[in-house]
């Protein structure tokens, strides 16, 4: 197998966790990304449909026989993620702890440059090899969605991204729905007549008390996370707004869990005699990739290739790849082995880098011994 180098794939990731890149704020590490690929011999394209940067699609022509596979991961991270300052210390890289890593995503992106580096210094031949770097998919995978995927000549695609260890394969992600409930009281003094408002924030607390949030079963949740409403101490609410989620990996529980959300919107505001918009929007679909699919027998092979035990699994969370499967592009996610992503605990293990990077080149590789 070509050689993957450890310390220069640890430097190449410390360098790209010192880019910051908060959604919509990404155009830094893209102008780094697209000179990096550039350099490794890729045709770089930029599509320009974010606010600072587009996402980069990269293709790296064949020199081999072999099945068109797709890498993808994204660019941004969340926030707090300026300035950070990454440590290494006994083979783990972190934070300093004032800030996330961002190793989600840029293990991701790390293990792809090294991989295509160290198969690009072997001379070794490999098929077509498609990569799409993200904007935007910590806010709602909006950089897939603007995607133009006729631009694609690959057929099965990976997605580094998975927030689990190297070797585990996510062939099973739930559908997720935006919820938004503006609930219409009438405002009046709370001290002189309260009897003549009608607050809007005792609806939307009856709502919510009568919901079924939390995890409802192994497939689907539900959340109301923020709670907006009121002007002052001493006046009776006339607007309150709550936004929310439901995410299940079975379309139906999904479609019931909605329904069962709006229907006690409307009960909460009924029971004060208030009005409520209640407001869906389907943000991306379920999907479900059957362990022997091309796409999923193939990360399998991979991944004994590059020494790992892999792993199929469901997953609670979405990524780019809901877009990619419900365009027909089959793509699975991998692993980044990295660990309290999304808080100013997130690190990652050189040893899981490593592996991750030995694992693009399998892919690869795999791909290569591959006609479908």
């Amino acid at each position: 197998m070509p050689t993957v180098r450890p310390e220069r794939v640890t430097r190449e990731l410390i360098e790209l966790v010192r880019i910051d890149s908060p959604a919509g704020e990404e155009a830094a590490i893209a102008a780094e990304l697209e000179a990096r690929l550039g350099a490794l011999g890729l045709e770089v394209y930029n599509d320009r449909s974010g606010p600072t940067t587009g996402s980069l699609i990269a293709r790296w022509e064949p020199t081999g026989p072999g099945q068109p596979i797709l890498l993808t991961a994204h660019m941004d991270t969340v926030e707090p993620g300026r300035g950070i300052k990454p440590r290494l210390v006994d083979g783990v890289v972190a934070s300093d702890g004032t800030t996330i890593l961002g190793a989600d995503c840029k293990v991701g992106l790390a293990a792809i440059l090294e991989g295509l580096r160290a198969l690009g210094e072997a001379g070794s031949a490999h098929p077509l090899v498609e990569v799409v770097l993200t904007w935007g998919e910590e806010v709602g995978h909006l950089g897939a969605r603007a995607l133009d995927f006729g631009r694609f000549r690959a057929r099965l695609g990976f997605c580094l991204d998975a927030l689990c260890p190297v070797g585990t394969i996510v062939n099973h992600a739930p559908g997720y729905d935006r919820l938004r409930a503006v609930f219409k009281g009438r405002g009046a003094h709370a001290g002189a007549e309260p009897e003549l408002g009608v607050s809007a924030v005792a609806a939307a607390a009856h709502a919510i008390a009568g919901m079924q949030l939390g995890r409802l079963d192994d497939e689907t949740t539900a959340n109301i996370g923020l709670i907006r409403g009121g002007t002052a101490r001493n006046a009776v609410p006339s607007e309150a707004v709550i936004e929310g989620e439901a995410r299940s990996r079975d379309p139906a529980k999904l479609a019931a869990q909605v329904a069962q959300m709006r229907e006690r919107c409307e009960a909460g505001a009924r029971r004060v005699g208030a009005e409520v918009e209640f407001g869906v929007e389907h943000e991306y679909p379920a999907y479900r990739i059957p362990p022997d699919a091309p796409v999923a027998r193939l990360a399998l092979a991979a991944a004994r290739r590059a020494g790992l035990e892999p792993t199929l699994a469901a997953t609670g969370g979405g990524s780019d790849a809901n877009n990619f499967n419900a365009v027909g592009l089959p793509t699975v996610v991998l692993g980044l082995g990295c660990t309290g992503a999304h808080t100013v605990r997130e690190q990652v293990a050189v040893r899981e880098l490593v592996a991750l990077a030995r694992y693009v080149v399998a892919l690869i590789e795999e791909a290569g011994q591959s006609t479908r």
